[in-house]
């Protein structure tokens, strides 16, 4: 049996996706390998069944350092990004691996099925996730936080939001949903997840946690998410079959042909490149302090309004109108 080591030290949301190459690389070769991890998000892997724990100081110990480098033909390919760490691990063994799941590969204990964490006590049974920010390092995924406010506003009293964010991101608080920023370790986000309906966010670590983490019993299978996407990724190495992703590929000439890939549109100053290179090329400035990308501003709140009433199953559905002067108006129909 060959043991191996994956080290990975890319964001939370690419760790998701490397839970898929273990586990279709277990499926694909069983009793073949034994599998350990070193990761930036190693509570990720907690209950996976795959995780073996070995000694990286062992010589019978393989030490594999993870890439996708598939990512960089992802304007020219058919591929999601569920294939690039499989296929760079193909290689790298020399086997077939082929993908049986579209989606991440996430375990939850009983306990964590079991119970609700504490913020989410005096919540609604059913509520949706909202992620109304991102980290620093790319900038360009930000859409405008005044949207999501109005989509909170929009569906207040059909859905409530729980806004998420990690402590120490971009992540401006909005009214009328309940506050736990910063207030979840990765553990807890998961479980906030898993007890979920629905997450509205842009491409992050919420989106694939949105498909990896199984849903309640007696819920549909697929946890509904809309995703604000713009034109930074090509939609088909980003977006999950089952989600609505709002993308803006092929409306502006940056992105006319895929994904533009830019990291930041917002500066941050602080002394990072990408706030010199890599910077979208068209920046819209939607208050004096912010400015976002002109593909995520051609996405309105009443867009992913529209999009978040097609998950509406319980009983009603929201009826979405426009007056003349582009005021969205809901109301509830039996």
């Amino acid at each position: 049996m060959r043991k191996l080591i994956l080290r990975s030290f890319q964001s939370p949301g690419d760790i998701v996706m490397l839970t898929a190459a273990v586990r279709d690389l277990h499926r694909a070769c069983p009793g073949q390998f034994a599998t350990d991890v070193r990761t930036t998000a190693e509570p990720i892997w907690d209950n996976n069944p795959h995780i073996t724990h070995l000694d990286e100081r062992s010589s019978d110990v393989e030490l594999i350092d993870m890439h996708y480098p598939l990512i960089h033909q992802s304007n020219q390919r058919p591929y999601h990004f569920i294939h690039g760490y499989v296929q760079y691990l193909e290689e790298r063994l020399g086997v077939k691996i082929p993908v049986t799941e579209f989606r991440g590969d996430i375990y939850l204990s009983s306990e964590e099925r079991g119970s609700r964490p504490s913020g989410l006590l005096a919540v609604p049974e059913n509520y949706w996730i909202i992620v109304a920010g991102g980290k620093y390092d790319f900038t360009a995924k930000w859409w405008n936080p005044a949207s999501f406010q109005k989509v909170v506003d929009l569906l207040q009293g059909h859905i409530h939001f729980v806004q998420c964010g990690e402590e120490g991101h971009w992540h401006p608080p909005l009214s009328g949903v309940t506050n736990l920023l910063g207030k979840t370790s990765t553990r807890q986000f998961i479980q906030v997840v898993h007890h979920a309906d629905g997450v509205l966010s842009p491409v992050t670590f919420a989106m694939h946690l949105a498909a990896a983490v199984p849903t309640k019993p007696g819920r549909p299978k697929n946890r509904a998410a809309v995703i604000v996407a713009g034109g930074r990724e090509p939609g088909h190495w980003e977006a999950y079959p089952h989600h609505q992703y709002i993308h803006t590929i092929g409306a502006l000439p940056c992105c006319a042909d895929g994904g533009c890939w830019k990291s930041r549109c917002q500066l941050v100053g602080d002394g990072d490149p990408k706030d010199r290179s890599g910077l979208c090329s068209r920046p819209i400035q939607v208050t004096p302090e912010l400015r976002i990308p002109q593909c995520m501003h051609l996405i309105t709140p009443e867009d992913v309004v529209r999009r978040v009433k097609l998950y509406i199953r319980r009983g009603h559905q929201i009826s979405v109108e426009c007056t003349p002067d582009k005021t969205i108006l809901s109301k509830t129909t039996p």
